[in-house]
């Protein structure tokens, strides 16, 4: 009988180096390890349509999201704990959560695009931060991506999907305004970016990442995913 073991050829170090950064750059190692979040109420988001950014997947800190610090700096902070559903959305997680309010806070003369009011938000944004998000691409074709927004600071996001990048980082113009007499009112001067670009997506069901790339100082209300072409 032939020794098995004198038939196994030894790669050379060079050869296996390249092979595993090979699999690193195609995720095939990542995809080993299952996705342990899972979607907002168990609910995957809509594309066409709006990716509602407060409604991030749940899974906690490393695993849904990550935040710079584990405290809501919105909800139960800013917003104090009162038992409505506003001022406590997400109270216990770390990502930051602030709802649109009148009185010439968010209704102000200072707005590019007019928001809705009592609209949940995500804010206090800092550049390494990210967001996961599980949807549903109903139709496979090329989609212009859009959001709203505020930005103290022009500043920049990125999106990956299902862990590969999906766009480079998307530059997002300040909505600050040097006639603002009232300073943290920058924060509330809000926008909305039709296209930022246009990608190709696949119709099923996908993750997207959310990254705060630069700057930070933006809130994000939503992402507006439109299909441009079949």
């Amino acid at each position: 009988m032939r020794n098995p073991v004198r038939n196994i050829r030894i790669l050379p170090l060079w050869l296996n180096i390249t092979l595993i950064l090979l699999l690193l750059q195609s995720g095939d190692i990542f995809a080993q390890s299952p996705y342990k979040g899972n979607a907002w109420n168990k609910v995957s988001q809509l594309i066409p349509g709006r990716i509602e950014c407060e409604c991030y997947d749940q899974g906690g800190e490393g695993v849904a999201y990550h935040d710079s610090d584990p405290v809501n700096n919105g909800s139960g902070k800013l917003n104090p704990a009162n038992g409505s559903f506003l001022n406590e959305f997400r109270i216990t997680e770390g990502v930051d959560i602030s709802f649109t309010k009148p009185n010439e806070i968010d209704n102000n003369p200072f707005n590019v695009v007019e928001p809705q009011m009592g609209r949940l938000y995500v804010g206090w944004t800092v550049p390494g931060e990210w967001i996961n998000y599980s949807v549903q691409v109903k139709k496979s074709g090329f989609y212009s991506i859009g959001l709203m927004y505020t930005a103290s600071g022009d500043g920049g996001i990125a999106l990956d999907l299902d862990g590969k990048l999906l766009t480079g980082e998307m530059k997002i113009p300040s909505t600050r305004n040097e006639k603002e007499p009232i300073a943290w009112r920058q924060w509330h001067h809000w926008n909305k970016i039709d296209s930022l670009t246009v990608v190709e997506l696949k119709k099923g069901q996908h993750l997207l990442t959310l990254k705060t790339v630069s700057n930070g100082n933006m809130n994000y209300d939503f992402l507006d995913f439109k299909l441009v072409k079949k």
